[in-house]
């Protein structure tokens, strides 16, 4: 099979799935069911990323933690050995490290409520779920029965139809029986008086009458010659008297 049939089979065969998914509500709940489920799944991936995301922030946040006090330590040192310009620099690297602190504080925290209204969501959509699939189901075993039930009907139907079919063709059986009988009858009576092989051998009215006539010219032709023969013979025998 060529790309180009292949494609074709392949669109063939989504639009009908299409079709036959539009006529049966089973297949039509089955399937927003599936679009439920992809659903909630998708919830639950943007939950891990979401959750990933507040975890990959939070560690960068300890790390920031534990340098703001190393460089609170270093600061400390340095006043201690009277470097107050080595603690200038130890305490701005924390202050911008407390920055980015308290920025990714905001962030961890906006990712949190992302994270609960996810979770929230999710736990709702899969309550929403459970609750579509035991309706779904009701509702295709009610579909079921009713279709089971138009099916009887209809079959109930077809049979009330065939049934008054076969009466009739039973009628015109035992009609069509009750004439074979009858002829059966009569030839076995015409038989047993020795008639029927009168009635075969004779033929029709016209064909009787036929040979009648043949048959009477022949014994009027015979009677013509033995008649010439007698005389014949008479006339012969005359003289020797």
């Amino acid at each position: 099979m060529s790309l180009l049939g292949r494609l074709v089979f392949t669109i063939r065969s989504k639009l009908s799935a299409l079709i036959n998914r539009a006529s049966d509500p089973a297949s039509e709940l089955d399937y927003s069911y599936e679009q439920l489920r992809d659903e909630l799944q998708n919830v639950t991936r943007a939950v891990a990323d979401v959750t990933t995301q507040k975890k990959r922030l939070e560690i960068h946040r300890r790390r920031l933690r534990e340098n703001v006090e190393k460089y609170d330590g270093q600061a400390r040192t340095a006043m201690h050995q009277d470097r107050e310009d080595l603690a200038r620099r130890a305490l701005e690297k924390k202050q911008a490290h407390v920055s980015q602190i308290t920025e990714l504080s905001e962030q961890i925290a906006n990712l949190q409520e992302t994270q609960d209204r996810l979770v929230g969501k999710r736990a709702e959509l899969s309550s929403q779920i459970a609750q579509f699939r035991t309706r779904k189901e009701t509702v295709k075993a009610r579909y079921e029965a009713a279709e089971a039930s138009a099916r009887v009907s209809e079959a109930f139907t077809g049979v009330g139809e065939t049934i008054d079919d076969v009466g009739r063709t039973m009628e015109r059986a035992t009609e069509r029986t009750e004439r074979m009988e009858a002829r059966a009858a009569a030839l076995e009576e015409l038989e047993e008086t020795g008639q029927l092989e009168n009635v075969l051998e004779e033929g029709d009215d016209i064909d009787r009458e036929l040979d009648r006539l043949s048959t009477d010219r022949s014994v009027e032709n015979e009677l013509d010659t033995l008649r010439a023969e007698v005389e014949s013979e008479e006339r012969t025998s005359e003289p020797a008297d």
